[in-house]
């Protein structure tokens, strides 16, 4: 027999002053699983603060970390993708462009802008990955293209900053022009005697891999970012054996020489200042 009973039933307890916590107040990192609010991981660069991981960030915090006071001049902000094949999947590509900006805010997946690293100028492009997978059609091709030309103008040097699955299948082989033509537009710029910096982040893959991103004067990235064409499962699966430890991880390909060196977010804006300099004076 129990010691309490229940004499009237349908009894409430009031949630009128509970309190609920607020959604996005803490942050969990994916790898260590330790938890810290996301207004402390924000300013820590949204790099865990216990093992280092680098949670993906898009143009904008890379624009706030890199140029002074979070201050820029964005290039070509309203260019955005036509769809002259008349390309159509599970959706119309118009259908899935307009979509993609209305859920993202961006116009494409890359953003250009000028400003300065310490008092230097400098033209930097970074690439948003959650427009379409980072991909690279005709709009990226021209944005880095003329980007690089203000290069040019200002004599200044020209930063990429690459996150990105690869070419846009959506406009196909005009996709893929788009890495010959950024290719000649970093010989102009290497012709004006101004440095290229190559920023490969957390995943540099397909043909932005294959073309610009390999192409700077320095290659630098982020600490454990997966750069390469192919990926691990498609490579695994067509040479028919397991694969390294840290198979195409930046460690992994800065030991066999494409990276000139891997830093952390937190000190990027820094070791920028010093490369900028070196080339610059």
């Amino acid at each position: 027999m129990g010691w309490f009973k229940r004499k009237t039933e349908g009894i409430t307890t009031s949630t009128k002053d509970k309190k609920e916590t607020p959604e996005g107040l803490w942050y969990k990192c994916p790898k260590c699983q330790t938890v810290v609010t996301t207004e402390d991981h924000a300013k820590n660069s949204y790099v865990c603060d216990r093992c280092s991981f680098h949670e993906r960030i898009g143009s904008e915090e890379y624009f706030q970390l890199l140029f002074d006071d979070g201050k820029y001049r964005e290039l070509d902000k309203r260019l955005s993708s036509a769809d002259p094949l008349k390309f159509e999947d599970t959706k119309k590509y118009t259908d899935r462009v307009k979509e993609t900006q209305s859920k993202t805010g961006l116009v494409d997946a890359i953003r250009t802008a000028y400003g300065k690293i310490d008092g230097q100028d400098i033209v930097i492009a970074a690439m948003d990955f959650k427009f379409i997978g980072g991909s690279l059609g005709s709009v990226m091709g021209e944005k880095i293209a003329r980007a690089i030309d203000k290069a040019i103008k200002m004599k200044a040097p020209f930063m990429i900053i690459s996150k990105s699955g690869g070419a846009r299948m959506m406009e196909a082989g005009l996709s893929l022009m788009q890495m010959a033509k950024v290719s000649a537009k970093l010989n102009l710029l290497s012709e004006a005697k101004l440095p290229y910096i190559s920023f490969l982040t957390d995943p540099t893959t397909g043909g932005v891999t294959a073309s610009f991103a390999m192409l700077g004067d320095i290659n630098i990235s982020e600490p454990d970012a997966l750069i390469a064409f192919a990926g691990p499962r498609v490579v695994k699966e067509t040479i028919g054996r397991d694969l390294p430890a840290g198979f195409q991880r930046s460690e992994f390909v800065l030991e066999h020489g494409f990276l000139d060196y891997i830093v952390e977010r937190t000190r990027l804006k820094e070791e920028l200042s010093k490369s900028i300099k070196l080339f610059m004076n």
